[in-house]
C-alpha cells in the first residue's frame, strides 16, 4: 500500500490545499465532486498539481506536516518543479 501526500489548487497560482491519504484516486475524486464539506468545496480547490507517495503511513505524515509549515512561495516552487504549467494530473492516477 502506497501513501500519498498531494496538493490541490483552484487554478495556477490560487488557493492551494495539502492532504495525505492512501487511495490518492478516491481522495481526489472525493474532492472533485464536492462529497465532503470543508476547505476544499467551499474554495474550489480541485485540480490536482502536485503529490508524491510514502511507503509508510508515518513518512507521509512528516512530510505532509512538513510542508504545511512551508511559506506559500515554497509551495508554489514545489508544485512548478515537476508540473510548471499547473496540469491536472488526476489522469495520470485513473
Amino acid at each position: 500500500m502506497a501513501f500519498s501526500v498531494y496538493m490541490l489548487a483552484s487554478h495556477r497560482n490560487g488557493t492551494l490545499y495539502l492532504g495525505m491519504t492512501d487511495d490518492l484516486p478516491r481522495r481526489v475524486w472525493e474532492h472533485r465532486e464536492g462529497v465532503m464539506p470543508g476547505f476544499s468545496r467551499e474554495h474550489g480547490v480541485k485540480t490536482l498539481v502536485w503529490f508524491e507517495q510514502h511507503e509508510t503511513r508515518e513518512t507521509a505524515f512528516q512530510r505532509e506536516r512538513q510542508i504545511k509549515k512551508w511559506n506559500r512561495a515554497w509551495k508554489i516552487r514545489l508544485i512548478e518543479d515537476v508540473n510548471p504549467r499547473w496540469q491536472d494530473l488526476y489522469g495520470r492516477l485513473i
